[in-house]
């Protein structure tokens, strides 16, 4: 039975929004929370080890393009949202969420390392009748079998005056249409006093919440869901490579496929995955499926062909240069868009880098223009950045990486005399100059 007395514990705290909430980790995924428990009611405490990120929070200075300057303003002018890198501050918190990264080591196995130390971190200055929320994307079982005993060291024990929960972050930077508020928000607590703890609290801030039976169901949820994206984007990537070698269009042959109105979802070519999630948390599926015995062989294979697309990229780059008597070595190589998706400044795990890389090591004089990232680095160099259409009309060819919006990609055709076009940004334009994935 819960230790929570009904009138005055933490269910009665989190219903009449009484409650004081943290969140740890001001990112991509925490800030954006932060701001919607902020709008629903409660005051919020951020925590951050980044004094520039805790230092812009308390001077209203948005860092995230999907929190409104003016919208963060007004939180921390009402008092209803301020920042610190103390954990000590969490001891009054009455629910915390944890948002801390969670990458991936060079040999591809989880680096829980930040959700670690907030655990323990947390386990210090826990307070008795708290809820704690693991938001961070990881492998199936994490939250029962490293966040739970780190917890539970604090003398609290789950479900009773301790009340931990798994419900994953689904953010998508600049999505105009799906934010944190109403993207539907799966749930999983430890126990069922710890789920309907969890339901109180996130149902008064999220618009539609999906429990699960168990944290695992939760984690296995949101791998299941980029995995499936990362295995689809495989099966385009491979079906572009064949479309090559039959000498036909990988975008025309979609877009047909694409008119059958059922049994089929369209998934498009590209030169290759990035981000903060597809490429990344599939292999946390893969290596807890390696701990079961289980080889997941789809998923590797997805991966490898993904992870093969820059390659391919810059290979036609080569053939395209070949075919008008010029080599790499001396080319000079324009890359259009180098952030890991449209209209982000996120470089992430892009495949521009990739790309970038292979051509300089190559031989070919790289640069680049993005509207949204003021400087890429690639190994131990930076690349020049120049105008759009000053970079196409002095490059050997330009090759656009990434189709942002509001670029005129009919003048870059016009200014390039070569343009690999590897996103169908000119779908539709048909020119001698203009090559497509």
């Amino acid at each position: 039975m819960s230790g929570s007395d009904p009138q005055t514990g933490l269910e009665s705290r989190l219903a009449s929004r009484r409650a004081l909430a943290g969140v740890v980790g001001l990112g991509y995924a925490g800030l954006p929370l932060a701001v919607e428990i902020a709008r629903s009611g409660f005051a919020v405490i951020g925590v951050d080890t980044d004094p520039a990120r805790v230092a812009a929070v308390n001077g209203a200075r948005s860092y995230i393009g999907d929190v409104p300057g003016p919208t963060l303003r007004d939180l921390v002018a009402s008092g209803r949202l301020r920042a610190t890198w103390d954990y000590g501050e969490l001891r009054s918190c009455d629910a915390i969420s944890i948002c801390v990264p969670t990458p991936l080591r060079k040999t591809r196995d989880p680096d829980l390392t930040h959700v670690i130390e907030a655990a323990r971190a947390l386990s210090r200055h826990l307070s008795s009748d708290t809820l704690v929320i693991l938001e961070s994307t990881t492998y199936p079982g994490t939250t029962e079998e490293a966040v739970l005993p780190i917890l539970e060291e604090s003398g609290l024990r789950a479900g009773d005056d301790l009340y931990l929960c798994y419900s994953p972050e689904r953010v998508d930077p600049a999505n105009s249409e799906y934010g944190t508020r109403n993207i539907p928000k799966i749930i999983g607590g430890v126990t069922s006093e710890c789920l309907r703890m969890g339901r109180t609290y996130y149902g008064l801030v999220m618009d539609t919440l999906v429990p699960v039976s168990s944290p695992l169901a939760a984690e296995s949820a949101k791998l299941l869901e980029n995995t499936f994206r990362m295995v689809n984007v495989g099966l385009a990537n491979e079906t572009a490579i064949l479309c090559d070698r039959l000498g036909i269009d990988v975008w025309e042959v979609i877009d047909a496929a694409a008119t059958k109105p059922f049994g089929f979802m369209p998934f498009y070519p590209g030169p290759g995955l990035g981000g903060h999630c597809v490429p990344v948390d599939p292999h946390f599926l893969s290596w807890k499926s390696r701990q079961t015995g289980y080889e997941p062989k789809l998923i590797r294979l997805a991966s490898e062909i993904n992870g093969g697309m820059p390659r391919h990229v810059a290979g036609r780059i080569q053939a395209a240069l070949n075919d008008h008597r010029k080599a790499v070595r001396g080319s000079r190589i324009h890359l259009v868009g180098v952030a890991y998706k449209p209209n982000v400044s996120d470089t992430r795990e892009s495949p521009a880098k990739d790309v970038a890389a292979l051509l300089g090591q190559m031989g070919a004089e790289v640069t680049y223009s993005d509207p949204h990232v003021r400087e890429l680095r690639v190994g131990s160099r930076t690349l020049e950045r120049c105008e759009l259409l000053e970079g196409a009309g002095r490059a050997d060819i330009a090759v656009v990486l990434t189709d942002h919006g509001g670029v005129d990609y009919r003048a870059l055709l016009n200014a390039s005399l070569l343009l690999l076009d590897t996103r169908n940004a000119l779908k539709g334009v048909a020119a001698p100059n203009l090559l497509r994935l």
